[in-house]
């Protein structure tokens, strides 16, 4: 399930945690609709949080992804703590971990090969070394922890791509959760060259949808959307292209959003601002 409302006497300490909302253009058949899509995965019904919830790719931020600076090519430590409105310490790991979880969950690397910026201002990366085995071998590493995220960069000779990344929002769960995190949500761009894929473990299907198809799925109860999903996917439907929602985002500076989960006679709902959202 997602979000539940339960009582507890101590709130648990929120994790720190990154998600990535991935989005590219793809022209509609139809014409009914804008070419932004957006990338999501349904999460496996065992998972711990969120089971059988469509979510962005993301994850809890583990001890190895802060990076050092010098593998990294964009805004530092300083202006992503002022960009999320916490530590800088905290804002690094952050980052670290959204490029390691969109590797790990859906095979987008956000990295490109250490040396002077390709010029390019389109913000797209240049691809990743071109070497399929090499790119297999590291994200299961990733995955089964037998290596870091430094460790890939450094084995490469890559330096990690934060210019990609932009801030959109920072969510922290509810006090009733027993399990909560303290959740960076980023978005980028796919880069040129690479793919999305489905071949993660946490999820059982994971494809590119147009805002408006996911948020009436989700409306038919065809697909689970928490919160921070719907309202961002809400806020993403009135965009027309990637290269808007990129703009949007480029000044952005987010403070936490604590949504509070209030009973409405039989529903639970997320109460954010004057806004109620029902809970999946």
């Amino acid at each position: 399930m997602g979000y539940v409302a339960r009582v507890t006497t101590t709130p648990a300490v929120p994790r720190p945690a990154a998600t990535v909302i991935l989005v590219r253009d793809r022209t509609d058949p139809s014409g009914e609709r804008a070419p932004l899509q957006v990338f999501l995965q349904r999460r496996v019904a065992s998972m711990a949080f969120a089971a059988g919830m469509t979510v962005f790719p993301g994850g809890a931020v583990d001890a190895g992804d802060a990076i050092a600076p010098a593998r990294v090519r964009g805004p530092g430590p300083a202006e992503w703590g002022r960009r999320f409105s916490c530590d800088p310490g905290e804002a690094a790991r952050f980052v670290g971990a959204a490029v390691r979880e969109t590797f790990e969950e859906c095979g987008v690397l956000l990295a490109a090969p250490a040396g002077p910026p390709s010029g390019s201002s389109s913000g797209t990366a240049e691809p990743p070394p071109p070497d399929d085995a090499w790119l297999r071998a590291a994200r299961s590493g990733l995955i089964d922890r037998t290596r870091t995220l430094a460790d890939v960069l450094d084995g490469a000779g890559l330096v990690l791509r934060a210019d990609l990344l932009r801030p959109w929002a920072r969510w922290i769960t509810p006090e009733q959760e027993p399990r909560r995190y303290d959740a960076a949500f980023f978005v980028a761009a796919l880069p040129a060259g690479q793919a999305a894929d489905a071949r993660t473990t946490e999820a059982i299907e994971a494809g590119w949808w147009y805002p408006a198809d996911i948020l009436a799925e989700h409306a038919a109860g065809a697909a689970r959307l928490m919160p921070p999903t719907w309202l961002t996917m809400t806020e993403l439907a009135g965009f027309a292209d990637a290269s808007a929602v990129l703009a949007a985002a480029a000044g952005r500076v987010v403070t936490p959003t604590r949504p509070a989960l209030v009973r409405k006679g039989e529903r639970t709902v997320a109460v954010v601002g004057d806004r109620e959202i029902a809970m999946p």
